[in-house]
């Protein structure tokens, strides 16, 4: 048995990983760190999809990306995913094609890729270094890249543009919306909001330049972004005259919407997908 803590770089508390949940979750391409094996994963077929890892060409290299959209001719909605700390894995691949099945584009690209492939690890110090090793300025520098990858692609509708992520993904959604004017709703799933581990600038120090309005979901119970950080936020949205609603499910910890962790919440993680799909239809994302 190997016990972690601080198993997301946010949250405090134990996290024991036996080597049967090990052995699960690299079978199932999730993250080796934060596998429960108790956990029932959804898993989202291919059928009358396109699922497949594309090359996006960034600044310096290519970096993989993995693409799910419906397979049927047309243009589609977009939405662009900023994944937790363990990367691209399986359950990122999984949400990319239960967006694709709701109708959208959705692209996921592996911003750690220089750096390493967190998701493969136990270690949850390797994790964090990988992230440590990946600064906020390459992942801009990605993620306009990855944007001219879709404005090129016939089936991608750039005009309704929106982004979600988890976690250092859910701060990253924050940070799209504060950067970039082309994306025209974001949905924030548990994302830090002020200074913290990740090298990066925090959120709430951009709130005056968010171009977008932006939902964010957070948890009670998570132990890695007090009820605090959540206030000053709220404050920060109103000081500025931004359009941005934060909700939080009292019950739920970090991570509730991730089916293969522990933290995972069904009630909450129900009503925040059904909320993410409506503020994205209800701002022009659909």
């Amino acid at each position: 048995m190997v016990t972690l803590t601080r198993a997301d770089g946010n949250w405090a508390g134990d996290l024991d990983l036996s080597r049967r949940s090990i052995a699960l979750a690299l079978a199932g391409g999730y993250a080796v760190a934060a596998f429960s094996a108790d956990a029932e994963p959804i898993h989202t077929d291919e059928v009358g999809l396109d699922a497949r890892t594309v090359e996006i060409a960034a600044g310096d290299r290519g970096i993989p990306g993995y693409l799910a959209r419906p397979a049927a001719p047309g243009r589609r909605p977009v939405v662009f995913v900023n994944s937790e700390i363990f990367g691209v894995h399986e359950w990122v691949r999984d949400i990319c094609r239960r967006l694709a099945k709701a109708g959208y584009v959705a692209l996921a690209p592996d911003f750690f890729v220089r750096a390493g492939d967190p998701s493969k690890t136990e270690d949850i110090k390797r994790v964090i270094d990988i992230v440590k090793a990946t600064p906020g300025d390459q992942v801009t520098s990605d993620t306009a890249a990855a944007l001219k990858f879709l404005a090129v692609q016939p089936y991608a509708d750039m005009k309704r543009l929106g982004v979600t992520g988890f976690c250092w993904g859910g701060g990253a959604t924050w940070l799209c919306c504060e950067r970039f004017p082309e994306f025209k709703a974001g949905v924030a799933w548990y994302g830090p909001l002020k200074a913290g581990a990740y090298p990066r600038t925090p959120p709430i120090e951009l709130v005056k330049d968010l171009k977008a309005p932006v939902l964010g979901l957070y948890g009670g119970q998570d132990k890695g972004i007090p009820a605090q950080d959540v206030d000053d936020m709220r404050a920060a949205i109103k000081a500025g005259g931004k359009r941005a609603e934060i909700i939080v499910y009292p019950d739920a910890q970090h991570g509730f919407l991730a089916d293969y962790r522990p933290s995972f919440n069904a009630d909450a993680a129900k009503d925040g997908w059904a909320r993410m799909l409506a503020f994205f239809k209800a701002n022009g994302v659909a």
